[in-house]
């Protein structure tokens, strides 16, 4: 078995609806980790939940429209998330961010082990 390692997940919990210089908030999210080079991002939809609102948001409630909660996760060490946090708060306008330490265990396919990492557009 391979060996974990210390990590720190990152979760910002936003709404579906929710949006940054015209583009949904979670994928402005990735897209900004993407250039701040972290190791990876993924966006999860909830089907149901509330906020501060105290409003459920529900994919059951066509009447709503989009307005479901979106989780984006990011995994990487404590010291690229803690350079990331800064870019989070200049996007988020509403919403949550929490933080855990975990062990993470990385496993990659032999045949991607030497490929090169496609450039990113370098942070601003």
């Amino acid at each position: 078995m391979r060996a974990a390692v210390e990590a720190i997940l990152l979760r910002v919990f936003v709404g579906e609806e929710d949006r940054y210089e015209g583009q949904p908030l979670y994928q402005a999210i990735v897209m900004s980790a993407l250039q701040w080079r972290m190791a990876g991002a993924t966006v999860l939809p909830g089907p149901d939940g509330f906020g501060t609102s105290r409003s459920i948001r529900t994919e059951l409630n066509v009447d709503a429209g989009p307005r479901g909660p979106m989780i984006v996760e990011i995994v990487d060490t404590e010291e690229q998330i803690n350079r990331f946090l800064p870019v989070l708060n200049s996007m988020i306008g509403s919403g949550l961010v929490t933080l855990e330490r975990v062990r993470a265990i990385r496993y990659r396919r032999p045949d991607r082990l030497n490929s090169a990492v496609p450039d990113a557009a370098p942070p601003p």
